[in-house]
């Protein structure tokens, strides 16, 4: 069963706002997605697409379905790039906090125009896998 694409966006949205937001008051508020991404891979169910499907007017099925497994790998990268972030800034190396930050925020602005990252790198990564085990 896919997620459909406006709860994406809803989601990428939401990264790409609270990381400028946090960048510009204070790293702690990069907490929150950071909480919301750990909640969403422990449980599978995020937040903000909960909220989110409140809004939907169509039925879910009207909808361009985006891979829910591919949206996992997705919040995976995003979350532990948050976490090394916040991590960073706690222990004052602020340049990296501010590199992974700005790569959260870049993967997910990019992802809102209609390139998604992860989904490259998951792809290459299915690719290389399947052709070393069709070699064997």
């Amino acid at each position: 069963m896919g997620i459909p694409k406006p709860l994406v966006q809803t989601n990428q949205i939401f990264i790409v706002l609270s990381v400028l937001l946090g960048l510009y008051t204070s790293y702690w508020v990069l907490l929150f997605p950071f909480i919301i991404g750990i909640i969403t891979l422990i449980t599978k169910k995020n937040l903000v697409m909960r909220i989110g499907r409140l809004f939907l007017k169509k039925s879910h099925d009207q909808y361009v379905l985006e891979d829910r497994n591919q949206q996992l790998f997705n919040q995976w990268i995003a979350t532990i790039f948050l976490g090394l972030s916040v991590f960073c800034f706690y222990i004052n190396y602020s340049l990296l906090g501010y590199l992974f930050s700005v790569m959260v925020v870049l993967a997910a602005g990019v992802a809102i125009l209609g390139f998604c990252i992860g989904c490259t790198i998951r792809y290459r990564y299915l690719m290389w896998r399947h052709k070393r085990t069709s070699i064997k």
